[in-house]
This record gives C-alpha cells, structure tokens and sequence, in this order.
C-alpha cells in the first residue's frame, strides 16, 4: 500500500525530479496543485523557515503529510546573493533563464566565481507536526560565463560542477541525481524517515 505524500512545489521539474529519486519507494508523491494548494508567502529568513513554511501550508490544506523543498544558489562573491531569493531573483514573476541572465550580468569581470547549491527537505507528518524531519545538503560548483547545456532547471545552464568540466544542465538526469544537493538531501531525508519508522 503506497502512502500518498503531497509535494509543495508548483515547479514541474522539481515534481519530475522527486518521483524519480522516490521512484524505488511505495509513496506517491502528488503535486500540490491537485489539491489547489495556492502559493504561500516565503517570508522566512532562511531555506529551513521557508521549507517549514511550505511544508506546513500544504500539509493543513491537502490533510496529507507534506514534503518541501527549499533550495537555491549561493554566490561567494555576492555575498551569499542570490541564496533564499534564488527563485524571484530578477522579480517576482521571473523564468529562470531572466534570474541566471541576471546572474551573469552581475557576475561579469569577476575572477571569484565559486558557488553552491543548497537544498533543505522538510517532511511534516501533518501540519502541527513538533518535530518535522529536516535535511540539508549542498552541491559545490561554480558560475560560468554563459549558459551551457539543455537539461535540468533553474540554474543548471550556469552552474559548473566541481571537478567537472560540465554544468548541472549537461548531465543526465542519473548523473544529477547521483551527485545533486536534491539527491544528497533526499538520501539524508530518507534515513531520517526510515528513522521515525514512517519508511
């Protein structure tokens, strides 16, 4: 019997990505548009407060338990920017190619170009849960000069990997799974719920 478990994501690629990395689990991971969960104000300060945000909002709306992600890039020489804001980082309605565009125009004539993705999973089991399980891990790369490759999301075209003469958008997506800060962190949610008993 599959536990139904609602993703508060309204991002395509993200749900794509989670039935893959769950693909070997009984869960049936449901966006949370099938139970038109609207968006919910990110106002948290980091990417736990924003994932518990999510994760909550969904859970009290579906009734189901609730898995969010809350990831983005940090850049070394802008300080961290565009970190938690990763996802509106050229405004509020903006596709990924004008928020890695505008990266690159900020990071033009810069020779310290290093730069992480971070993701941190949260699971609620509901949404008054005291004690959510919490992942957090981080993929180590740099920002390139211009956009390189088709596949992936958000960043991927703009983030060369550590070690890897490719960026996130030139791997498959087994190669991404594999080495990602989703992958990692799902790997670590993972254990925390075999943990609780609740895999």
């Amino acid at each position: 019997m599959s536990q139904s478990i609602v993703l508060a994501t309204g991002n395509a690629g993200k749900v794509r990505e989670f039935a893959q990395l769950l693909a070997d689990y009984p869960l049936e991971i449901l966006p949370q548009s099938q139970f038109n969960v609207s968006s919910v104000a990110e106002d948290g300060t980091t990417f736990i407060e924003n994932a518990i945000i999510k994760a909550r909002h969904a859970a009290r709306i579906s009734g189901l338990p609730a898995i969010a992600d809350d990831s983005g890039i940090e850049v070394d020489a802008l300080n961290g920017r565009p970190g938690i804001y990763s996802a509106r980082y050229a405004g509020e309605q903006a596709s990924a190619e004008q928020n890695w565009q505008k990266l690159l125009v900020e990071m033009q004539g810069q020779a310290q170009r290093s730069a992480r993705f971070q993701c941190v999973l949260v699971y609620m089991r509901h949404a008054d849960d005291p004690s959510p399980v919490i992942a957090q891990a981080s993929w180590e790369g740099s920002i390139t000069e211009q956009a390189q490759g088709e596949h992936g999301h958000g960043y991927d075209p703009v983030f060369q990997v550590a070690g890897d003469n490719r960026t996130a958008a030139e791997l498959s997506a087994d190669e991404k799974n594999a080495l990602s800060h989703r992958g990692k962190a799902m790997t670590l949610l993972l254990d925390g719920l075999k943990q609780k008993g609740i895999l």
